[in-house]
């Protein structure tokens, strides 16, 4: 198998200074790509503001002979920090969407302000970023885009509704771009990655931290990001040098027939059914449950006109 590759390409990271954004950098720049090394420089909950960590990752990376600028926008302004790539190198050709920060709180507890914090790094941070650096891909064809949610967005977690929506909104923005970018060979795909970070580092202890290490990662969105990548609209979860491939399964469900109402008291009756995974099958897009829906009911709703 040849070596992936990225010279000429040029990769855009957000939340670099560190941890995954640090290690997603060094080696892309060592794989020749050139490299944006976006950081704001915050805290874990966002808060301050430094060049420092940008910096010292470009610095880095120049020492080792790779090719590196630093951004020091917050992600709110996505047009700023795709505007350094392009001002700097003309393109733009890989966007990982790693920026994040924490705002843990039970919901009873929880503050507007923490709800808000987090949508705007995380939410409309890789939307903002990305939207910047959509036209540029849509016109040289060629786009890779990684968005980060994790295990809490996946299944949810005690203490981080914000957060936990915030991730969970990522998947859905990344497999709606998988499908409207896929034609012109713009891929995006979701990583759910465990890997310790100043988010984690004063909480897991330090063996821990060593075994979900940033660089077991990394391998996996080089992969996605490589030129001949096919992969496209999957949610995959990684760390520790463990990876794996994530669907939704659909029930085969149960259906009353469309000729009479149907009661809760009838949903009731055959709850037992409808949830039953023994004749299930992977719930993959919008059209596969019009599909399901179909088979159940007889009734054709991809094809209905009016």
């Amino acid at each position: 198998m040849n070596d992936i590759r990225f010279d000429g390409k040029v990769v855009i990271i957000t939340g670099a200074g560190g941890g995954l954004g640090r290690a997603y950098a060094l080696e892309f720049a060592k794989r020749g790509g050139r490299v944006v090394v976006n950081d704001l420089g915050s805290s874990g909950t966002g808060e301050g503001t430094s060049a420092s960590a940008a910096e010292k990752v470009v610095n880095e990376i120049k020492a080792l002979g790779g090719d590196a600028v630093a951004n020091y926008d917050s992600v709110e302004y996505g047009e700023k920090i795709v505007k350094t790539a392009i001002e700097h190198y003309g393109r733009v050709d890989i966007v990982i969407n790693n920026a994040g920060i924490l705002r843990d709180s039970s919901f009873a507890k929880m503050q507007d302000k923490d709800w808000e914090l987090i949508y705007k790094v995380h939410v409309d941070g890789a939307y903002k970023v990305t939207r910047a650096a959509w036209p540029y891909m849509l016109k040289q064809g060629f786009g890779r885009i990684i968005f980060t949610t994790s295990a809490a967005g996946i299944y949810g977690n005690f203490g981080q509704a914000n957060y936990s929506s915030a991730k969970s909104a990522l998947i859905g923005l990344g497999r709606t771009l998988a499908i409207e970018g896929g034609r012109k060979n713009i891929l995006s795909n979701v990583i759910a990655p465990i890997a310790g970070s100043r988010m984690t580092e004063t909480i897991w202890p330090e063996e821990i931290l060593k075994a979900t290490s940033p660089d077991f990662v990394v391998p996996l969105v080089v992969k996605l990001c490589a030129e001949d990548n096919t992969e496209n609209g999957s949610v995959i979860e990684v760390g520790a040098s463990w990876f794996a491939k994530i669907r939704i399964e659909r029930t085969e469900g149960y259906a009353f027939g469309i000729d009479n109402p149907v009661t809760a008291e009838d949903v009731a009756s055959k709850w037992d059914i409808i949830c039953d995974f023994g004749n299930s099958g992977p719930a993959e897009s919008i059209i596969s449950t019009f599909d399901a829906v179909g088979k159940m009911v007889g009734i054709d709703l991809l094809n209905a006109k009016k």
